[in-house]
């Protein structure tokens, strides 16, 4: 059943397509990692222009970038998966029984 998926899939290029598009959204995330920092420290300065300092709370900017960094993690590692499943195929072991 699953030699069957995994053939259909190869020879129709839809797993090469889903692998393409899941590469690009891990990128994204990857990318998103550092922006993340920035747009929480540009979104609490602007809030504290507004609301007094005692009101905002003190959290570290690279909280912000931490779910991201798994998003990328996990996409990656599934990425990786699902690319060797498909396209690597694993050494072929030689019994001397065979021969």
């Amino acid at each position: 059943m699953l030699e069957r998926l995994k053939q259909s899939l190869v020879e129709s290029y839809i797993g090469a397509i889903a692998l393409g598009y899941l590469l690009a959204v891990d990128i994204l995330r990857f990318v998103s990692i550092f922006t993340a920092p920035v747009a929480a420290w540009a979104a609490r300065s602007e809030v504290r222009s507004i609301i007094p300092r005692q009101v905002v709370p003190e959290d570290s900017y690279l909280q912000a970038a931490l779910p991201q960094l798994m998003e990328f993690l996990l996409l990656g590692l599934l990425w990786y998966v699902l690319f060797r499943w498909l396209y690597l195929k694993l050494p072929q072991h030689h019994s001397p029984e065979a021969d």
